[in-house]
């Protein structure tokens, strides 16, 4: 294999079926000298048996030219950035602060920001100018501390018209001199997506289970917008959400008029919330009312809304004008009763990454 270090690099030439190889520069020449090669075989190509390699690999098919790879000394092999993709982004840590009783992506107790931060750095500057926008994700990203500060001014330098979209909890910047911190590194062009679950603060505090995040997160969404930096809500909708859908738009129009748009969301169910399954699911027909009585209210204040993650099927027809094709295009599917659908081309469709889908879910002919 020869792999004594991560080797983060993009797919270039194709070197035939089963086999491609990858390079560490951004522009790729026809005297550019591959960094590794990732193959099907048992065996690498002829000439290029003293590379580091992974043989006998699944998926090499699957990688296009400009996907960026990261190749570790495990024979691990992760796709940091695909290209032609819209929905590319970082994954910064596994670290959280909160532990939310749905979270799809359950936090763990490691110490992989560095590390992490290393095959961010160098896929960065992999990446193609043009790129439209580039997220943010973890665990928690404001975990990094002035880490995250850093890793923007690089996406400044590299990516100059790329906006950023970032998903935080926003607790952290209920210090205000973090947030002074990632303003001065990158205020324009990055958005901050901060999760508000109830405008009753045990409400909140119980779903991300962890006391006075309620507070945190308010403090931090005034912080953002006093240091000029773009925020926008997400509420997820289950069964310890939607009950309040209504207050939290009334607690939202009057207490937070500064956010630029407000996201209701599906349940993914997976992670946490398959394991707290009982205490969560609720069906779409069940939430309707309230959702559509939320929207009511902040669109009549002028605030955008959208729905996501929500199949059209699901929703009363008034609320179709919010819906959004949200899902990530690696996780999103179609059931196969959805193949008759009249609508299916503007359907977001289903979480293919959930062990329970709604047993209302049919096609609109």
């Amino acid at each position: 294999m020869g792999i004594d270090s991560t080797i983060v690099g993009q797919v270039g030439r194709q070197l035939g079926a089963g086999s491609v190889e990858v390079f560490v520069e951004r522009l790729i020449g026809p005297g550019t000298a591959p960094a590794a090669v990732l193959t099907t075989a048992n065996q690498a190509p002829i000439g290029m048996q003293e590379l580091p390699r992974i043989e006998e690999m699944y998926g090499v098919d699957d990688l296009r030219n400009g996907d960026i790879v990261a190749i570790h000394s495990d024979g691990v092999v992760n796709t940091v950035f695909r290209e032609g993709s819209a929905n590319n982004s970082l994954f910064v840590t596994e670290q959280c602060n909160s532990h939310c009783i749905m979270c799809s992506q359950p936090p763990r107790r490691v110490s992989d920001i560095e590390y992490l931060l290393s095959v961010n750095t160098r896929a960065v500057r992999l990446m193609p100018k043009s790129l439209a926008t580039l997220g943010i994700t973890g665990g928690e990203p404001t975990l990094l501390g002035s880490h995250l500060a850093g890793l923007l001014r690089l996406i400044r330098v590299e990516l100059p018209s790329t906006n950023i979209e970032i998903l935080s909890n926003g607790r952290r910047f209920s210090d205000d001199s973090f947030t002074a911190e990632v303003a001065e590194a990158s205020a324009e062009l990055l958005l901050f997506s901060v999760p508000l679950y109830s405008d009753y603060a045990p409400r909140h505090d119980y779903v991300v289970q962890s006391q006075g995040a309620f507070a945190e997160t308010i403090r931090g969404l005034y912080s953002l917008a006093m240091h000029g930096i773009r925020r926008e809500l997400r509420v997820v909708v289950h069964q310890a959400t939607y009950r309040r859908l209504h207050s939290l738009a009334k607690f939202v129009q009057r207490n937070l008029p500064f956010v630029e748009h407000v996201a209701f969301m599906g349940l993914e169910v997976t992670g946490f919330a398959r394991a707290n399954e009982a205490k969560v699911w609720v069906e779409p027909q069940e939430y309707a009312k309230p959702l559509s009585d939320a929207i009511d209210h902040l669109t009549a204040f002028g605030i955008p809304v959208s729905i996501y993650n929500v199949p059209l099927c699901l929703l009363p027809a008034e609320l179709w004008p919010y819906a959004r094709i949200s899902i990530s295009d690696w996780k999103r599917e179609f059931l196969e009763s959805c193949s008759k659908c009249s609508v299916r081309e503007s359907c977001g469709g289903v979480f293919g990454t959930s062990s329970r889908q709604s047993s209302f879910i049919q096609p609109i002919l």
